[in-house]
């Protein structure tokens, strides 16, 4: 893991060093550190997420349904073929993902074509503290929801990830 950005110093960085730091918390979606940097100076790590935050709820509907199509699948074909993003690998690595078995991998590359399928985006867990049993499991319930409340769910999975990566990244 790389060495942690202080906080004093992100507050302090021109905003294309901060946006460049700051660029992959939410997948491949760098605007949301651009529109952040602009309320600098943050006092802690919470108050940098809940800026962010606030800057893709007030984004509307067809900008946040982009954050969520920028997800990968969970143990999908870019995790087969090694083409998720280094954060995406290392999280779906740590929920074991990447030792599913036959029948688990089967089970869930069923589960996400039924998923894209129902709500045109890919499934969205914030994996940390689950494993594969209990993201199948998720999966399974969560595919029940109605399109706008599942909208809802991989928002606060998104700004969950979100906070765990700043956590990940810097140090206060």
């Amino acid at each position: 893991m790389n060495a942690k950005i202080r906080l004093s110093e992100l507050n302090s960085m021109p905003a294309a060093d901060f946006v460049a730091a700051l660029g992959g918390i939410f997948e491949h979606s760098p605007w949301v550190a651009e529109q952040a940097a602009a309320s600098r100076p943050f006092a802690d790590i919470e108050a940098l997420h809940r800026t962010m935050v606030q800057k893709i709820e007030a984004a509307g509907e067809e900008a946040q349904l982009k954050l969520i199509r920028a997800h990968p699948e969970l143990g999908g074909k870019l995790a087969v073929r090694g083409e998720l993003t280094a954060e995406s690998t290392q999280e779906q690595a740590g929920a074991g993902l990447n030792q599913c078995s036959p029948e688990e991998f089967e089970e869930l590359t069923g589960l996400n074509a039924r998923y894209g399928e129902k709500f045109g985006f890919p499934f969205i867990l914030a994996v940390r503290g689950h494993n594969r049993q209990s993201i199948i499991g998720e999966f399974r319930r969560r595919i029940e929801l109605n399109v706008q409340e599942e909208q809802q769910e991989s928002l606060r999975q998104i700004y969950r990830i979100g906070l765990f990566r700043l956590q990940d990244l810097i140090e206060e």
